[in-house]
């Protein structure tokens, strides 16, 4: 798992990344039959960059896929509520049973990838990690036929009937296909986050005032994960050099009852940045390749949105990939963007930070109303495959 050479050299689809777009798509794939290769970078149970959250959609999958249990085990806290601080105003939703669903998760990127990958593998997949994509293989017609990779034993040549990017927004396999992007957004939010413990919140908090928004999110070992967000040209110009300050400037300005409750405490582990990069949707599929996650559709964090997205491309993507024509991956990428567009659009207004208070609330309606269109397609989904809870 750890470097070693592919145990083939050829297989039905080698997957560039193992987070959870990744390793999503080849559990499933393997669940389908597939022979299946993962390439990872990094290496086994490492953290990322993330959010964290799950909404109802991803929960819902995790739960038919039969690997939420692992996540609760892990600790992970059941979020049964959501609230919504505009300035002074609290607005407060409970999390409605149903659907197999009775509780949001917000697991460790340490987690939750781990517990992806090792389900992939108990259903078939071969992980590999510490290896990278170097360059793809080309069959007739300039058609993608495999990839070479790298491991620290070598360089290998892999046959594969699709290759599939899962290696983030700067897809290495979307340059070597020249990928496009055909719808990118106009704004981005610059986001610092850091983990706390005896944080005082019970399920999501997300905070809004003019110009700024923060969020807490409960995570494994008794953190919290706590985060300003600003637009990113302020980002740039007053935090790159001074995380810490601004973290601290920005939640005393957005949320000062949380940040009033934080006063003396201290940070787990150190003050993390992200300047931001605006929300795209990319070209995800053509002859013998296929992009699934930020690979091919990217969209800003404020809305915490990304996980949840990843897992729902994972099952596009899978079953597009297992049908094996071309009709059906043009679908994958029709369905995903006619199930993004909505959410991109939204994310991108509240990215910008152009509000009002009233404006954020209506914002986040239409959110709201786009994530019900997600769930009753995931829920269809599901009533067509349910061999997929195998």
């Amino acid at each position: 798992m750890h470097g070693h050479p592919p145990r083939h050299s050829s297989y039905d689809a080698v997957i560039v990344g193992a987070r959870v777009a990744g390793a999503a798509t080849a559990l499933l794939l393997a669940r389908h039959g597939l022979r299946v290769l993962v390439l990872e970078r990094g290496r086994y149970g490492t953290d990322t960059l993330s959010t964290h959250a799950l909404m109802r959609g991803g929960v819902l999958q995790l739960h038919r896929w039969g690997v939420l249990n692992a996540i609760t085990a892990a600790g992970t806290p059941p979020i049964r509520e959501t609230s919504f601080h505009y300035a002074d105003e609290v607005v407060t939703i409970p999390i409605k049973p149903r659907d197999g669903v009775d509780a949001l998760y917000a697991p460790r990127r340490d987690v939750l990838d781990a517990i992806l990958v090792d389900a992939a593998g108990a259903a078939g997949a071969e992980v590999v990690h510490n290896a990278r994509l170097v360059d793809v293989l080309h069959g007739r017609g300039r058609a993608v036929a495999g990839a070479v990779i790298e491991t620290r034993a070598g360089r290998h040549d892999i046959a594969a009937r699709v290759v599939i990017g899962a290696d983030g927004a700067t897809s290495t396999l979307a340059t070597l296909v020249g990928a496009g992007m055909y719808r990118q957004a106009r704004h981005a939010s610059g986001v610092i986050y850091a983990y706390w413990t005896g944080a005082p919140v019970d399920g999501y908090h997300w905070y809004y005032r003019p110009g700024l928004s923060a969020g807490a999110i409960p995570t494994n070992d008794g953190r919290t994960c706590i985060f300003t967000a600003m637009p990113s040209s302020r980002f740039l110009e007053e935090v790159r050099f001074d995380l810490a300050g601004s973290y601290a400037r920005g939640l005393a300005e957005v949320a000062p009852d949380l940040a009033a409750a934080l006063e003396g405490a201290e940070p787990v582990g150190s003050y993390r940045g992200f300047p931001g990069r605006p929300s795209f949707l990319r070209q995800s599929w053509g002859n013998g390749w296929a992009l699934v996650g930020d690979a091919g559709y990217f969209k800003d964090p404020i809305t915490a949105h990304g996980i949840t997205d990843a897992l729902r491309d994972a099952e596009l993507v899978a079953g597009a990939v297992a049908d094996g024509s071309d009709e059906a991956l043009a679908a994958y990428q029709a369905t995903r963007d006619a199930l993004s567009t909505g959410l991109l659009e939204t994310t991108d207004a509240i990215a910008g930070y152009d509000w009002t208070l009233s404006d954020v609330q209506a914002l986040h309606r239409r959110l709201s109303e786009e994530m019900a269109r997600e769930v009753a397609h995931l829920l269809l989904m599901r009533d067509a495959e349910p061999v997929l809870a195998g």
